[in-house]
């Protein structure tokens, strides 16, 4: 992750599912990176693509971890330096209150503290 901040760094999680990161600060050296855990759709809208015939249908099941979010958007290893500013992959502001953030030590990997 070496990339300017705004940038997508999509890897292979565990050789199965594909993990999306941000790059948040500038480049030239390993830089902090967001992990995208989960998404929830607002509402009235719903997900289009590859997770529209999935079940469960509620969107929170789609979307509830790194692996679950990627398939549902459709991200793969081809995602990888995308400008997250760009047209094909982006973020979006949103009216909608800014929920709780949470930090924890790694889920069920007892040895990364």
């Amino acid at each position: 992750m070496y990339g300017p901040p705004g940038y997508a760094y999509v890897y292979l999680l565990y050789g199965i599912s594909w993990a999306l990161n941000l790059v948040t600060t500038l480049g030239g050296r390993a830089a902090p990176r967001v992990l995208i855990r989960a998404i929830r759709t607002a509402p009235g809208r719903s997900l289009d693509g590859p997770a529209a015939g999935r079940k469960p249908v509620d969107s929170r099941e789609l979307t509830n971890g790194p692996g679950k979010l990627t398939q549902a958007l459709a991200i793969t290893g081809s995602d990888y330096g995308k400008n997250l500013c760009g047209s094909q992959l982006y973020l979006e502001t949103s009216a909608l209150p800014v929920g709780r953030v949470g930090r924890s030590t790694r889920v069920n990997v007892d040895y990364a503290r």
